[in-house]
C-alpha cells in the first residue's frame, strides 16, 4: 500500500525539470507572436521551462476537450473566440491575473476564464509602392473606387478566420450589427466590381511583393513589413471605424501544475512580459507597459480609437449564418 500511494504522490506532483519546474502551454508557437522571445523571457524571470507548441487555437480547444478527464496542459493561447468556446466546454478554471483591472471589460471574461494578453488591430496593409503613384487610401469606402481596381485584397471570409474579422469590421463600420449583415454583403457584391483578390491563406508576401498592394490584414503584420522588412509599408485603420481582435489566455481546469502556471499567466500581464509583445508588433492589452521605443512605432492612440471590442461570443455564434449568406450572395 505504501509503494502505490508514493507512486501516486510522485504522479499527482507538478511536473519538474532539471533545471525547475515546466508548465506546459497548448498553442506558444515559436514563430507566432514572438513567443520564442517570451518563453526565453519566462526562464530567465521565472526559472520555469515552457515548451515550444505548435497547435492551432482549433487543435488547442480539440485537444484540450479530448483530455479533459486527465488534462496534460497547464495554460492554453486562443483567438478570442476559442477562447469563449473553452469557458463553454468547460476545460479552463477562472483566474485573474496580475494587472487584471487593467484589461478593458470587453476584453476578459468577467469570472477569469479568459483574459486578453495582446490584441491586433484590422485594419489596411500597404504596399505603398505599389499604388502606381495613388493615393493611401483613408477608408473602406475608398476601396470601391475604380482607381483601385485590382488592387485590393482580403482573405477568403468563409474559410479564413481574418477574412471574417474583415467582414465583422467593414459591417459594423457602415452602420451594421452582429444580427444584420447586410451592409457587409452590399459592400463586399459592390468591391466585387474592383476585380478583388481573394486568397485563402496568409499573403503577407504577396504584399510585400506588391502582388496585393492593399491586403485587409492586421496591424502587427504591417508593422513588421515596415520595421523588419524595410518596405514602404502603411497601416490605415479605417476613417470609418474597425473592430480589435484580441488573443487570449486560459488557465486549463484542474492542469497538473496550476501554480507555477498562475505565475506564467501573471508574467505575461507584468511590464515585463507585455513589452516582448510590443516588440513584436503587437498591441500590449496594457497600454502603460508599452515602452516609449515600441509606442513610436504605432500609430497614435488617436487613431486606435477608432478600433472597437464588440461581443465576441455573438461573433462566433453568428459566423456560419454570415457565412451562408456569404456565399449564396457574393460568390
Amino acid at each position: 500500500m505504501k509503494r502505490v500511494i508514493l507512486v501516486l504522490a510522485v504522479l499527482a506532483a507538478p511536473v519538474t525539470s532539471a533545471q525547475g519546474q515546466t508548465v506546459i502551454c497548448y498553442n506558444c508557437p515559436p514563430e507566432w507572436a514572438d513567443w520564442a522571445s517570451q518563453l526565453k523571457v519566462i526562464k530567465e524571470a521565472l526559472g520555469i521551462t515552457v515548451p515550444h507548441d505548435n497547435k492551432n487555437s482549433g487543435q488547442t480547444l480539440s485537444q484540450l476537450i479530448a483530455e479533459k478527464a486527465r488534462p496534460v496542459a497547464d495554460i492554453a493561447y486562443f483567438g478570442v473566440t476559442f477562447g469563449v468556446q473553452a469557458k463553454k466546454e468547460g476545460v479552463v478554471a477562472p483566474y485573474k491575473p496580475t494587472h487584471w483591472s487593467d484589461i478593458p471589460a470587453g476584453l476578459k471574461d468577467p469570472e477569469g476564464s479568459w483574459f486578453t494578453i495582446h490584441s491586433g488591430t484590422l485594419g489596411l496593409f500597404v504596399n505603398a509602392d505599389a499604388l502606381g503613384g495613388k493615393p493611401v487610401p483613408k477608408g473602406w469606402k475608398d476601396l470601391l473606387k475604380p482607381e483601385y481596381k485590382g488592387m485590393v485584397g482580403f482573405l477568403d471570409p468563409t474559410s479564413a478566420f481574418v477574412g471574417y474579422v474583415g467582414a465583422v469590421a467593414v459591417n459594423g463600420a457602415l452602420g451594421g450589427t452582429l444580427d444584420n449583415f447586410t451592409p457587409a454583403i452590399t459592400y463586399f457584391k459592390e468591391l466585387q466590381k474592383n476585380s478583388p483578390i481573394v486568397p485563402k491563406q496568409t499573403s503577407y508576401a504577396r504584399v510585400l511583393s506588391g502582388e496585393i498592394p492593399i491586403l485587409f490584414d492586421y496591424d502587427f503584420n504591417a508593422y513588421r513589413a515596415k520595421y523588419k522588412d524595410k518596405a514602404n509599408a502603411v497601416f490605415v485603420i479605417p476613417a470609418e471605424g474597425t473592430v480589435v481582435v484580441p488573443y487570449v489566455m486560459g488557465l486549463v481546469k484542474n492542469g497538473p501544475n496550476p501554480e507555477g502556471a498562475k505565475k506564467v499567466l501573471d508574467h505575461l500581464m507584468s511590464d515585463k512580459g507585455q513589452a516582448v509583445w510590443a516588440n513584436a508588433f503587437l498591441r500590449p492589452v496594457r497600454a502603460s507597459a508599452i515602452s516609449a521605443e515600441a509606442q513610436a512605432k504605432f500609430l497614435p492612440a488617436s487613431e486606435y480609437a477608432r478600433a472597437k471590442a464588440i461581443d465576441y461570443d455573438k461573433m462566433a455564434a453568428v459566423q456560419s449564418a454570415f457565412t451562408k449568406r456569404y456565399q449564396d450572395e457574393v460568390r
